[in-house]
């Protein structure tokens, strides 16, 4: 009778070993941080909070805990990783520093996020610049999506309250700049709010927006090459005027809550002015048709804006609305702009569906949860999830190419940063060695000889 073989071999663990260096494959953060120029920018702006003859730069314990959470952590103390690779990393701060940094900060208030957002702005202009035929605004166009986010808090924290979904937490409201097809998308505000803030403020949008747009190139901030896209909830009379103000000029398409009067203007369009929609690939989209409504329903709203209507065939298991008719889903939405045909402006609109993947990933690089006691803190914790959501959106549109760009935090963390890696001291230079058999390295080497190529911020 043969002995039953087991499923996986038996290895003896030592922990003796020297010169092994763990998530060596973060490498390739390091040296995006270092191409774009984003050290040298918020290490300027923290300059402030630096104390006399302190070791360790607020900007490098900033930038330390950011490349922690991009590396999968979810709190403070999970710098720790870094500091375990001085090789590659650097010098880190212990917990305590890397704590009263974050009390520093959150005390100055509006001062200090104005700082560290001025710098995320100056790094994603050299971007775009960088990234050429790559970059979000390739086409001429910047596509920005707004969404709020539900955070549980799983103790009392500051201004955590009940939500609309029956939990307990915050409804932080962000946005996203869409890469489109070719890529993911990077976070470009970040507004917290408590968990029952309401879901249509259009105080709170045009804030998200403003802060948004402060992060775009400054040919960006107005006019009509910039889209703002939200869900329902910013389809209010306040926020649709302030995008289209005077001097403003902003594009936009914003869903629109289907009230009694559009549903009895929806009812009367006839078969006849009801345009098949169409997918991402030109074809007709099976059971959808559009339409736009005209007349008194456009009421109130600002010139120029047009309506369309949406019916579609409800999927298997969904359940239809009140405001639903004939069998069909109907949904609703606003837009200026005039030169595109209804279908074309609709599947605009419908993509918008990506910034659930851009959230998605936040929950997935910090944002399961906020850490921190008090809002302020917070605050800061946000901005350090906005800038580690950032590198892994921009290494792949500097230096991947294929399928590989639209690889989201969760699956680079487990293909590419988590590669490990021994470093080689000879003479004067540091080499580090990864792993010949592991199935990405190529990629990861790759993505390191095109970062190699762009130049050095001046």
């Amino acid at each position: 009778m043969r002995e039953p073989t087991a499923s996986y071999p038996c290895v003896r663990v030592q922990g003796d070993g020297r010169q092994v260096v763990s998530q060596a494959g973060s490498v390739l953060l390091v040296e995006t941080v270092r191409k774009v120029g984003l050290d040298q920018a918020i290490s300027a702006v923290l300059a402030p909070w630096r104390k006399p003859r302190t070791v360790h730069d607020p900007g490098k314990i900033l930038l330390d805990v950011a490349l922690a959470v991009a590396l999968g952590g979810d709190c403070l103390a999970d710098v720790a990783v870094l500091r375990a690779g001085p090789g590659v990393f650097g010098p880190v701060a212990s917990d305590p520093t890397v704590s009263r940094l974050v009390d520093a900060l959150a005390s100055h208030g509006d001062k200090a996020l104005q700082a560290i957002r001025a710098a995320r702005a100056e790094a994603r202009e050299r971007v775009w610049q960088l990234a050429g035929r790559t970059a979000p605004d390739a086409g001429g166009q910047v596509t920005v999506d707004l969404d709020g986010v539900l955070v549980i808090a799983h103790s009392d924290k500051e201004d955590a309250a009940p939500t609309w979904k029956r939990t307990y937490g915050h409804h932080p409201l962000m946005a996203f700049v869409d890469h489109g097809p070719g890529g993911t998308g990077e976070p470009v505000a970040a507004l917290l709010r408590p968990g029952n803030a309401g879901s249509n403020t259009a105080a709170d949008h045009i804030t998200a927006a403003q802060l948004a747009l402060a992060q775009l190139p400054k040919k960006y901030r107005r006019g009509r090459r910039t889209l703002i896209r939200t869900d329902s909830a910013g389809g209010t009379h306040d926020f649709v005027s302030w995008l289209t103000r005077r001097g403003r000029w902003l594009s936009y398409s914003v869903g629109m809550v289907i009230t009694e009067q559009i549903h009895q203007h929806v009812l009367k369009v006839p078969a006849p002015a009801w345009t098949p929609a169409v997918e991402a690939d030109g074809e007709i989209r099976d059971g959808a048709w559009v339409a736009e409504l005209t007349g008194d329903v456009l009421d109130g709203w600002p010139k120029g804006m047009r309506l369309i209507a949406r019916k579609e065939r409800p999927h298997p298991g969904a359940q239809l609305r009140l405001t639903d008719a004939d069998g069909m889903r109907l949904t609703c939405f606003a837009t200026n702009t005039t030169d595109r045909p209804i279908a074309e402006l609709e599947l605009r609109h419908r993509l918008r569906a990506r910034a659930e993947d851009r959230i998605r990933a936040a929950r997935a690089t910090g944002l399961r949860n906020l850490p921190l006691h008090r809002t302020a803190q917070n605050r800061i914790w946000l901005e350090i999830v906005q800038i580690a959501l950032d590198l892994p959106a921009w290494m792949p549109m500097l230096a991947l190419t294929g399928k590989a760009r639209l690889w989201e935090p969760r699956r680079l963390r487990l293909r590419l940063f988590t590669a490990a890696g021994q470093l080689v001291t000879t003479g004067r230079r540091r080499i580090l060695r990864l792993a010949r058999h592991w199935p990405w390295t190529s990629h990861i080497t790759a993505a390191l000889e095109q970062l190699a190529l762009l130049p050095n911020p001046g």
